[in-house]
């Protein structure tokens, strides 16, 4: 059951509350005690809440902890998410929302992807996430970007050039055999419903992903006039309904995925990228030459995108009508950086409540400010 916009707005603006941090964590440094916490202080890194335990409900499927295996146990729930610093402010808040929501939070393994590039190793990256959700399981894998640097091309955003976007290609190669299916959600995400009820959903026939389906959208915009001009490229979509779909928010039966071999077919449409340019909008457009028509129609719930703006633009959106279970700044604009900046937009204080980040000095936007903001938006003042 969803709640009325009104309704659901007020029930953000106190979530705060419901859902008890404890002390400051990060990397052992130097410890410092301030007022009945332990502060852990290391310059080079942010500092991170640590969220307290968390429990099953009892109607929850009992996994077995003690096994080296933990991740073949057929009742997780897997979530992919790609792991780096300049998002992993944005990260930790996701899985804030994700364990807050569910009822089976202990059922819950996430799979975060690190670059083989990055200045920060994933022993480091694991051991901030170890710190903040002492109770999660989670495991963190290396993606080679050399897998991809010579098949990206340039993009209308550079945050789109980056090599982790496309690691959602590989991860039926990155993850155990084992894992049959898996959510991928984007780092700008914040789900706001039991995460199993998107788990649940079936992919019918021989469906390989599932996601919010818009099928309205012109296809055109996606693609260049060198794509359209060439009778080969575009019988790709011959007879089926074209229906855009965002990549952020994704369930894909990797067991379909691997006998298909669709990583290879992505990698394809990047190498005819490169010496054609086809498309302006990095790893979106291999996904809807491959999948296009093709894809499992999610209810637009579990995705409300675009809440960052447009591409070229920080500009603020509202919410869509309708019911919310996952909002997804997708855009330029991204929550913490106009919260920081005090330059937020009126959705940005639905993402805050999640937000785990304490600075080395202070939130540059006040608690105060926040309740004022959500006390407005709900028609208090």
């Amino acid at each position: 059951m969803f709640l009325p916009r009104p309704i659901l707005l007020v029930v953000f603006s106190v979530c705060l509350f419901l859902f008890p941090a404890n002390a400051i964590r990060s990397f052992p440094n130097e410890i410092s005690d301030v007022g009945d916490e332990k502060q852990i202080k290391d310059e080079s890194f942010m500092q991170f809440l640590e969220v307290s335990e968390y429990k099953n409900d009892q109607i929850c499927p009992v996994i077995g902890r003690d096994s080296l295996k933990l991740v073949c146990d057929p009742s997780l729930i897997h979530i992919a998410m790609t792991l780096d610093l300049e998002y992993l402010r944005g990260s930790i808040a996701a899985v804030h929302s994700v364990v807050k929501h569910t009822s089976c939070p202990e059922n819950v393994f996430f799979h975060f992807i690190a670059s083989d590039s990055s200045t920060v190793n994933k022993d480091k990256l694991a051991r901030i996430v170890k710190s903040t959700f002492p109770s999660l399981s989670f495991q963190v894998y290396v993606f080679n970007q050399k897998l991809v640097q010579n098949l990206i091309s340039s993009s209308i955003r550079q945050a789109l050039e980056n090599p982790l976007n496309y690691a959602r290609s590989y991860l039926a190669d990155m993850l155990e055999p084992c894992v049959k299916r898996v959510i991928y959600l984007d780092s700008d995400t914040i789900v706001v419903d039991d995460i199993q009820k998107l788990w649940g959903i079936s992919l019918t026939g021989s469906k390989v992903i599932g996601a919010p389906e818009y099928c309205h959208a012109n296809f055109n915009g996606y693609f260049s006039s060198e794509f359209w001009s060439d009778p080969e490229f575009f019988r790709v979509f011959a007879g089926k309904r074209l229906c855009y779909f965002n990549t952020g928010v994704m369930v894909m039966d990797l067991m379909r995925w691997r006998e298909g071999d669709y990583t290879r077919k992505i990698e394809k449409w990047m190498e005819i990228q490169r010496e054609r340019r086809i498309y302006e909008l990095g790893s979106l457009p291999p996904f809807l030459l491959v999948f296009g028509g093709e894809v499992q129609a999610i209810e637009h719930s579990w995705n409300q995108h675009g809440l960052g703006g447009d591409n070229m633009v920080n500009n603020c959106r509202s919410l869509h009508p309708g019911p919310v279970s996952l909002m997804h700044w997708s855009g330029k604009g991204k929550p913490w950086t106009r919260l920081d900046a005090d330059l937020p937009c009126p959705v940005d204080y639905l993402w805050a409540p999640y937000d785990l980040y304490k600075p080395h000095n202070h939130h540059p936007y006040s608690q105060q400010s926040r309740n004022e903001e959500h006390r407005r938006m709900t028609g208090i003042l």
